[in-house]
C-alpha cells in the first residue's frame, strides 16, 4: 500500500505542476524565493521527475489506458475502503497517515486503480464449480466478537492464566462481559468499547490462529473458556453471527474470491503488459523512456 501511496502522490503532483506550466509566467514561474537565489517551477518539476518521474508517469498511463476498457464504480471502491476500516478499527486513520495518505480520498484512488488492474488481470483466470463449492463448504459466515485480554507482558504466563480463570469465574457469576473488559482488559484500545472487535471473518488470518478457531466454535452469546495465544490470555464471547447464504446466493461472490485467490504479482505485470501493447503506448520523453518497464506499485 505504501507503494501505491508513492505513485499517486507524485501524480498528482505532477499533474499540478503540468497543469500550472500553462500559466502566462511560463515555467520559470518562482515557488520559492531566498537572497541565495529562486527555485522555479521548473526546478521543482525537474526535480520531482528525476526521482519519481517513472512510477508517475506509469501510475498515469495505466489509469487512462485501464480507465478506457474497464469500469470501477464508486460502490465497488467504497466497499474496499470499508472493509479496511472493519479490519484496522480506530487504527484506520492512524494507518492512512503511517502510509502517507493526505485524506481518505487518496486512499479511494489508490483503490480505484487498484481494482482496474485486478479486472485487466482476472480476464485470464477461471474458477472452475468444483473450485467454488470447496470454497463454499469451508466458508464461514462473519462474527461479531469481544474479549477480555489479559497480556503476559508485566507478568508470566502463569499468573495470567491465573488471572484469566478469576475473570471467566466473574463472568459465570453474571457479571457484565463490558464492565469486567474495561476494568481488566490490557488491550486498551478495545476495552474501552466493552472487549468489542466487531466483525470479522474466521479463516481470514484477520485474528491469531488460536483466538480464530476458538471464535468460530463459539454459538452467540456463548462466553469461552481462556484462549493463550501469543498475546496473552483471552475470554472470547461472539455477540452475533451472520446467516451463511445460499450457494446460489453467493455464487457471483464465490467466483470473484476464487479468481483472485489465483492473482500473483506476474499475472497482474502480465496483464499490464497485455494492455499497454493493445493500447500501443509510446513513451516520447528519453528520460522516462523505460518508465513502463517493470511495476513499481507491485
Amino acid at each position: 500500500m505504501k507503494k501505491w501511496m508513492l505513485a499517486l502522490a507524485l501524480t498528482g503532483g505532477v499533474l499540478t505542476l503540468g497543469a500550472c506550466n500553462n500559466t502566462d509566467n511560463g515555467s520559470g514561474e518562482v515557488v520559492a524565493e531566498s537572497k541565495a537565489g529562486d527555485i522555479t517551477k521548473d526546478d521543482l518539476y525537474n526535480l520531482m521527475k528525476d526521482k519519481y518521474g517513472s512510477p508517475a508517469l506509469q501510475q498515469l498511463v495505466y489509469e487512462k489506458v485501464l480507465s478506457d476498457k474497464y469500469k470501477v464504480t464508486d460502490e465497488e471502491v467504497d466497499k474496499k475502503v470499508d472493509e479496511l476500516k472493519n479490519d484496522l478499527g480506530p487504527n484506520f486513520e492512524m494507518a492512512l497517515a503511517q502510509y502517507g495518505f493526505n485524506s481518505e480520498d487518496d486512499l479511494k484512488e489508490t483503490f480505484r486503480i487498484g481494482l482496474l488492474q485486478e479486472k485487466a488481470a482476472l480476464k485470464d483466470v477461471e474458477a472452475t464449480e468444483e473450485e467454488m463449492k470447496e470454497y463454499y463448504e469451508n466458508y464461514k459466515p462473519e462474527i461479531k466478537a469481544r474479549h477480555i485480554l489479559i497480556g503476559t507482558e508485566n507478568q508470566t504466563p502463569e499468573a495470567a492464566e491465573k488471572t484469566a480463570k478469576e475473570v471467566k469465574a466473574r463472568l459465570d457469576k453474571g457479571e457484565k462481559f463490558e464492565d469486567v473488559a474495561k476494568e481488566v482488559s490490557t488491550d486498551t484500545l478495545s476495552a474501552q468499547e466493552g472487549g468489542d472487535l466487531g466483525w470479522f471473518q474466521p479463516g481470514t488470518g484477520k485474528m491469531v490462529p488460536e483466538f480464530d478457531a476458538a471464535a468460530a466454535k463459539l454459538k452467540k452469546g456463548e462466553i469461552s473458556a481462556p484462549v493463550q495465544t501469543e498475546y496473552g490470555y483471552h475470554i472470547i464471547q461472539v455477540t452475533d453471527i451472520k446467516e451463511k447464504k445460499s450457494y446460489e446466493d453467493m455464487k457471483d461472490e464465490i467466483e470473484y474470491q476464487v479468481k483472485v485467490a489465483k492473482l500473483t504479482p506476474e499475472m497482474i505485470n502480465e496483464a499490464m503488459q497485455r494492455e499497454l501493447k493493445d493500447a500501443k503506448v509510446k513513451i516520447n520523453d528519453k528520460e522516462l523512456k523505460n518508465a513502463l518497464e517493470s511495476n513499481p506499485q507491485q
